[in-house]
């Protein structure tokens, strides 16, 4: 409880552009990555005919992790 209370006293106190602004890019970069990880293995668990299914191949797996958003095939759903 008092960790969380310094926490919301030190948000109040220290200019955004500080250390508060580094500390959430850290944690959203985190997040990104933990997201990126769990769909990685969810690829990595399908078949090869599955991923035929969804039109990527094994070798692309880790391409469709990082580039959820960009595919070079113009279907953008994978995130």
């Amino acid at each position: 409880m008092d960790t969380i209370y310094f926490l919301v006293r030190l948000s109040q106190t220290v200019p955004t552009r500080g250390g508060l602004s580094l500390s959430k890019r850290c944690w959203s970069a985190l997040m990104d990555w933990r997201e990126r990880e769990k769909l990685r293995s969810r690829l990595i668990d399908l078949s090869d005919a599955e991923l035929r299914d969804i039109g990527i191949t094994r070798s692309e797996v880790d391409y469709v992790a990082a580039n959820r958003s960009d595919d070079p095939r113009g279907f953008v759903g994978f995130r």
